[in-house]
């Protein structure tokens, strides 16, 4: 019996071995360095998964400016130097930006293809988002937002604040509750009418637990959203798979059309969907799913990020305050408990370059980004000073956290400079330089070229709004002053900005306004 199941098991690890070594890609000639890894499909996605700076770092010292890395299944071709990527940018004739995301967006969220190519949808989802969050359209969601800021901030805090005690919480805690909650409403809309209902407060209170039961189930599906990613299927996550379709619900378009000022996105995509797919209701309803993910999975680690930075740096606080205090001046706008809100438009936001370059430092120092092309077909991708062969169906991709901690190009690279961004001037500064040569790219939180975030100005914007009212209404500080830095949760690595391994607490009071 022994012998048996001896010589049973080491036939099967010949011959897992004999495929393993068959499936392994052999590099051709005029090919980048290749890595296969040593596991059969993960290839080298374990020590990516692990720490990705590191490895990319590693691989970039062993092989130079390209290499190729079998990561779960996917051959991926990494451009490292910041010179060359301008090719990727250039090479749409070759490359497809739809392809990846489409279906991640599709394995991810549950409803059907989005690619118009499948047949489900003729809609072009990238012109519906610039459509709706640029332009003429992101003055109304500044608006809103920033109306929503105050309510939830202020309106809906009023008795825990009116105490002048301080109120000590988790600081990501509490910017996931305000940005999420503001931001559901400025997209989402509300379900009373502030105008006509005689029972507003209590609707407004049934409204605020809604939306934190859906604030919930986002964390829950957002936890495992880079498994997804990955490729595993949701139905190993029972939670987060509930959480995920109990948003899906939440989003029918009968459960929408309930609601009161639904952004122009959020119409538009009710319209398309119901004129030009052939989704069911709860397809079309987990679309819009993706546009609330993808509305906080990014925005709410940022806030989070820019507000511990400025909490640790007296000098940034001091600057920050100052412009926010000289920009509400100029507009003659105060701040109150009473209902009286105050407006900044877009304007009066953008001639903002403190908090401006807040914001980028701290998005320098958490983001992960990476940038995705697939090859349609067999073709020579020419870079600087060489070209190689990149085949069909193989990934070309940007890691910008190379970029964004290269000592070259930023001094102390893991260092907080809260005007690392401003010129002498104490403008925006975009003279950045490697081996004495001008970078057109040195920033790259939100991706670039076509496939660049289209709502990255709204999510500047917003928090810029948050920032505002954070410094003009409450006093704000660590409850310790010497707490060390959170290390940033690298499984999201690819995804964004990192949230944080861990909580910070901070306490808050309001200000005597």
């Amino acid at each position: 019996m022994f012998l048996a199941s001896w010589i049973w098991g080491t036939a099967i690890i010949l011959c897992c071995s004999f495929c393993f070594l068959l499936g392994r890609r052999r590099r051709r000639q005029g090919e980048p360095p290749l890595e296969n890894g040593f596991l059969p499909y993960l290839g080298c996605a374990l020590q990516f998964g692990a720490n990705p700076l590191e490895f990319l770092r590693e691989k970039q010292k062993k092989h130079g400016h390209i290499f190729t890395c079998h990561v779960a299944g996917k051959y991926i071709h990494f451009l490292t130097d910041p010179f060359s990527y301008h090719a990727l940018m250039r090479q749409g004739k070759h490359l497809d930006w739809k392809k990846f995301h489409f279906a991640t967006s599709a394995k991810a969220f549950g409803h059907g293809s989005i690619d118009p190519a499948e047949g489900n949808t003729t809609e072009n989802f990238h012109q519906t988002f610039i459509r709706t969050l640029q332009g003429n359209a992101l003055d109304a969601l500044i608006e809103a937002m920033m109306e929503n800021l105050q309510y939830v901030m202020l309106q809906s805090r009023t008795p825990k604040l009116q105490s002048n005690t301080w109120i000590t919480e988790g600081l990501y805690t509490f910017c996931c509750q305000v940005m999420f909650e503001s931001g559901f409403l400025t997209l989402f809309g509300k379900e009373f009418n502030s105008n006509n209902d005689k029972n507003i407060s209590s609707k407004q209170e049934t409204e605020r637990a809604h939306i934190l039961n859906a604030l919930e189930n986002f964390k829950e599906f957002d936890k495992i959203f880079p498994a997804l990613v990955a490729g595993l299927p949701i139905h190993l996550f029972k939670s987060a798979h509930s959480a995920r379709e109990k948003l899906g619900e939440a989003l029918l378009h009968k459960n929408l059309l309930k609601r009161d000022n639904l952004s122009e996105l959020v119409t538009l995509r009710m319209f398309l969907n119901d004129t030009l797919s052939t989704f069911d209701d709860m397809e079309k309803a987990k679309t819009h799913v993706a546009v609330l993910w993808a509305s906080q999975a990014n925005t709410i680690p940022a806030t989070f990020w820019t507000l511990f930075y400025l909490l640790k740096s007296p000098e940034a606080m001091r600057a920050a305050t100052k412009e926010v205090q000289s920009i509400l001046e100029g507009a003659a706008e105060n701040i109150s408990l009473d209902g009286k809100r105050i407006s900044l438009n877009r304007k009066q936001l953008d001639n903002m370059p403190i908090l401006d370059s807040i914001i980028k430092e701290a998005m320098r120092l958490s983001s992960a980004s990476m940038t995705f092309r697939v090859a349609k077909e067999d073709f020579t991708l020419h870079l600087e000073n060489d070209f190689y062969n990149i085949r069909k169906d193989d990934v070309v991709a940007l890691y910008p956290q190379l970029l964004h901690f290269d000592p070259e190009i930023y001094t102390d690279p893991l260092t907080f400079k809260y005007d690392r961004f401003l010129n002498e001037n104490g403008e925006e500064k975009t003279d950045f330089y490697r081996s004495g040569r001008k970078l057109k790219y040195y920033y790259m939180p939100f991706g670039t070229g076509i496939a660049k975030c289209p709502g990255r100005l709204f999510a500047v914007h917003e928090i810029k709004q948050f920032l505002t009212l954070m410094l003009s209404c409450f006093e704000i500080e660590l409850v310790d002053n010497n707490v060390k830095c959170p290390s940033l949760d690298q499984s999201r690595a690819g995804l964004g900005i990192l949230q944080p391994s861990n909580d910070i607490d901070f306490r808050y009071r309001l200000k005597c306004l």
